[in-house]
């Protein structure tokens, strides 16, 4: 297991909201379908993944998977079949419909296995329709993919039930989260076996009912619930105009407003950084970049002001103050991140969708925002000597 986790911000590198990727050149030689039960990784390197259909929402026969991402050693966009072969995004793989069909079946009946291939991206599942993923060329006219945007409704992919699970599997093993942060429609729970043996993700009995209705009754949110289909993350709100773009602003205010008279201490791990707000901008010692006052939507996407390098400075800095913003806890102590869950969404305005998400896991452990790992509060797990991943639908009720 690597030293240093890799945390969503940095997990999916090249997997951005609109298109990712490109091709790969080199292909796995797995068999084409591996037997349930298998355990791996097989003798090509790649992994077995089962899945398993517990959902009650939709019979094997109605749900597909789609293992689409990045090949880590060019930066190149594929996507894996059954039996692990990473093969090149083109544009040819648009059908007469204008879409591509990466679709794996799972079995008629029990559990599913399929082999993973070294990679960074994301396993979707879809329960009823297929998802649409388009092939499209990049900023510079290489194979992409456009992704299904659940919170537009003029996406294609708008009324299909889907969710998904991201991860990186490499030479270092596999690191892997069960994300809501960009949606929660269908629960999951991922189960990764090899040097230790971790489940996340695992959504208490009636969970989905429970995150749907409490979002739906919070003052504010409520437009985030899109039918039964899922709930939107409150960024992609204020992309759609479901949610207030200025939701945060008065929290904002009264932060920069506190720190222009009084020092946070940020502990970083490495370091501890001490900063003042001078002349409208957060200024801290060492060689950390002054932060600018976020927007809300910096605050929920935890990027923009609040963006975290991969530096070992700024970027766990801009990260507490991420986790400290949606968490509310930056006007209670000058001394950041605070550990202490129970002081979490204390007052408002919060992240009600965030702390909603975390109330109904068994263990406590979500994705709600981009920064939910600092404190180690998030769903993520990783192994340096992976044998089994399970991935498993969990009950809608």
């Amino acid at each position: 297991m690597s030293d240093t986790p890799v945390p969503r911000r940095s997990l999916l590198r090249g997997l951005a909201l609109g298109a990712i990727g490109a091709p790969l050149v080199a292909a796995f030689g797995a068999p084409s379908v591996a037997a349930a039960g298998t355990r791996g990784p097989f003798a090509d390197g790649t992994l077995a993944v089962t899945v398993t259909n517990d959902s009650g929402a939709a019979g094997n026969d109605a749900v597909r998977l789609y293992v689409v991402g990045t090949d880590l050693a060019t930066g190149a966009q594929a996507h894996a079949d059954a039996g692990g072969n990473l093969i090149p995004v083109s544009l040819s793989d648009n059908g007469s419909d204008g879409y591509t069909d990466y679709s794996i079946p799972l079995a008629g009946s029990g559990d599913t296995t399929i082999a993973l291939p070294h990679m960074s991206g994301r396993i979707y599942f879809a329960l009823g329709d297929p998802l649409r993923f388009k092939a499209v060329p990049d900023g510079n006219g290489n194979p992409a993919l456009a992704y299904p945007a659940g919170w537009v409704e003029s996406d294609p992919n708008y009324p299909v039930l889907h969710d998904f699970f991201e991860f990186t599997y490499d030479g270092s093993g596999m690191h892997c989260n069960n994300t809501q942060v960009d949606m929660f429609g269908v629960p999951s729970s991922v189960h990764l076996v090899g040097a230790a043996d971790q489940t996340t993700g695992t959504l208490e009995a009636g969970g989905r009912g429970r995150i749907f209705a409490e979002v739906a009754a919070q003052a504010g949110f409520g437009s985030l619930v899109l039918d039964d289909l899922r709930v939107i993350a409150p960024g992609h709100g204020i992309e759609v105009g479901r949610f207030a773009a200025d939701y945060f602003d008065g929290y904002l205010d009264d932060v920069w407003s506190k720190y222009a008279g009084e020092t946070l201490t940020v502990h970083t791990g490495g370091a501890d950084r001490t900063g003042r707000v001078t002349g409208g901008v957060f200024t801290f010692d060492g060689a950390v970049a002054p932060i600018s006052k976020p927007t809300t939507s910096d605050v929920f996407f935890c990027a923009g002001a609040l963006a975290a390098p991969n530096d070992g400075l700024t970027g766990p800095v801009a990260a507490a103050l991420g986790a400290g913003f949606n968490r509310s806890t930056l006007l209670a102590s000058a001394s950041q991140p605070t550990d202490d869950p129970a002081g979490f969404y204390a007052t408002d305005p919060t992240n009600h969708y965030a702390r909603i998400m975390h109330a109904h896991m068994t263990d406590g452990r979500a994705y709600g925002f981009p920064f939910d790992d600092v404190g180690g509060f998030a769903s993520y797990i990783e192994d340096g000597a992976p044998t089994a991943l399970h991935l498993t639908l969990t009950a809608f009720s």
